[in-house]
């Protein structure tokens, strides 16, 4: 009876700040780094006297950290109760049960609901599990001996524990080191726990769900309710109500989106300190929401690659505190920014999907000009035109790239204003090298920018080279590409799936 589902973690590309108001709009790409979660019953049986019960038992594991949660959940108003007083809790999990039990509560018959409670007196017993991409692993390597590379990085098994530091001065009390490489771990998992939790309870089916239903918004009824609930948890755990681009990438995939308005939830949020979880998630399930979502993916061999400086985290909550107050303090000045800005985020958005268009329309020239580019610097790139096909490509290619460098300018100049480094000086020197690199189209900080990451796209296989050029530079290759396919069922345990694959390629070695 075991459902797992699996939603992946996401690199904002442009809409940095912006797209926290409407109606500025970001692109956002989902990645292959995915958060499972597996959902099963806690107890074989169910007890005779089961139809009296009030409480049920949730079991929550994390094996990466250790973990190992268990909590009392109420089967009259949803509260979960922990039972494991010497663990913190995990907000973003419990709120996703909450949530996934309210809304089959907002939307079962009588019968429905006497068969939910009966599966529920089985216990819930919920595993969770992130791919590696979303956490640093920098001191492993490091400790190994081995150079910073994509290669030492795949030799780390798969759902690698995350490191503990031991502080002295809380009596060997651990605590986790969890560094985080900015893919939005909290939302993919949010994201996970609610879609098999529908699934297993029977409010959705998304066993069915075929690519093309992600991406077509008048046949995904199914993935909307995931995408409401995964957004309402992660907004009350997290305490505020963000953009939600990370969870609708999470549940959908890579897009073009444009947030909702926060009325949706923000009035929930003070209604549910007063009214039962059940009557507030049908206020939720009704609301308007009017965030805009498109379809959206990198031009056809174009590679996304994700750096790890690790130069120290940044607090993205502090940062954009920050570019608030300087919108108060200097209205005129930040919104000249913010418009230059909303520009260049179009006019990069724009040349994306000509190349996509061009690749449609004459595939054979798109894909000898951008592997001709592939091998060459930048300012090279504007010979290789030779018939009207071939400029229109590099004209799209170059404009791109002015485009990006554009949005980096007026990035900078808003963190120089608001006094915090969006694009530190040593991702300036990191960035602009990448560059003036052989084959690449864009390089940037991705979402709130900081220390936290870097990206670049390019073209064919130059980003071989460019991996090998950031590990001279102290900066660790991830392994994350786009993926743009959003949440979905797997077929099994990640984790025995592995292994089965490591098996498969030893035997046919």
């Amino acid at each position: 009876m075991a459902v797992v589902a699996s939603a992946p973690g996401k690199v904002l590309i442009t809409g940095g700040y912006l797209i926290l108001e409407r109606p500025n709009a970001g692109i956002v790409l989902s990645t292959n780094a995915r958060f499972y979660a597996i959902v099963k019953p806690l107890h074989e049986e169910i007890m005779p006297d089961s139809w009296a019960w009030v409480w049920t038992d949730v079991k929550l594991t994390s094996p990466q950290l250790s973990r190992e949660s268990m909590y009392k959940l109420s089967l009259k108003n949803l509260m979960l109760q922990s039972v494991s007083s010497s663990e913190s809790g995990n907000p973003f999990v419990e709120q996703a049960v909450r949530y996934a039990l309210a809304a089959a509560h907002a939307t079962f018959d009588k019968n429905k609901k006497d068969a939910l409670h009966k599966l529920l007196c089985q216990g819930v017993d919920i595993t969770v599990l992130g791919s590696n991409d979303f956490y640093s692993y920098r001191n492993q390597i490091e400790s190994r001996g081995l150079p910073l590379t994509p290669e030492a990085l795949a030799t780390l098994p798969p759902f690698t524990s995350i490191t503990f530091n031991t502080d002295d001065s809380n009596e060997g009390n651990c605590k986790p080191e969890v560094a985080k490489t900015g893919l939005g771990s909290s939302a993919a998992m949010t994201t996970a726990v609610v879609a098999a939790l529908l699934q297993y309870l029977g409010v959705v089916d998304l066993s069915s769900l075929s690519e093309e239903q992600h991406k077509d918004t008048n046949d995904s009824r199914d993935l909307d309710l995931v995408h409401i609930i995964a957004q309402s948890a992660h907004c009350i755990a997290q305490g505020k109500v963000g953009s939600g681009f990370d969870v609708s990438s999470a549940v959908y995939g890579s897009q073009r989106y444009v947030r909702f308005s926060p009325e949706v939830l923000s009035t929930a949020q003070n209604a549910a300190k007063v009214l039962p979880l059940q009557e507030v998630i049908l206020d939720i399930l009704k609301g308007k929401w009017d965030h805009e979502r498109t379809k959206f993916s990198l031009p056809p061999l174009m590679t996304l690659l994700l750096g790890e400086p690790g130069t120290g985290g940044s607090s993205t909550p502090s940062m954009v505190g920050s570019v608030k107050k300087w919108q108060k303090s200097d209205p005129q000045k930040s919104h000249e920014i913010w418009r230059k800005l909303s520009e260049a985020n179009f006019a990069l958005e724009t040349q994306l999907n000509m190349l996509s268009r061009l690749a449609e329309e004459c595939w054979d020239v798109y894909k000898h000009v951008i592997r001709t580019c592939s091998r060459l610097r930048p300012e090279k790139w504007v010979e290789v035109a030779k018939e009207p096909n071939q400029e229109a490509i590099i004209k799209a290619l170059l404009g791109a790239r002015g485009a990006m460098l554009d949005i980096r300018n007026y990035m900078r100049q808003m963190g120089e204003a608001a006094g915090i480094p969006i694009e530190p000086n040593s991702q300036t020197d990191l960035l602009d090298a990448t560059m003036n690199m052989d084959g690449v189209l864009l390089a940037g900080v991705p979402g709130a920018g900081g220390f936290d990451a870097v990206f670049t796209v390019a073209l064919g296989d130059s980003s071989i080279n460019v991996a090998e050029v950031w590990s001279s530079r102290n900066v660790l290759a991830l392994l994350v590409r786009e993926d743009p396919n959003g949440v979905s069922l797997e077929s099994g345990d990640p984790r025995i799936q592995e292994v089965s694959s490591a098996i498969s390629s030893v035997h046919i070695e």
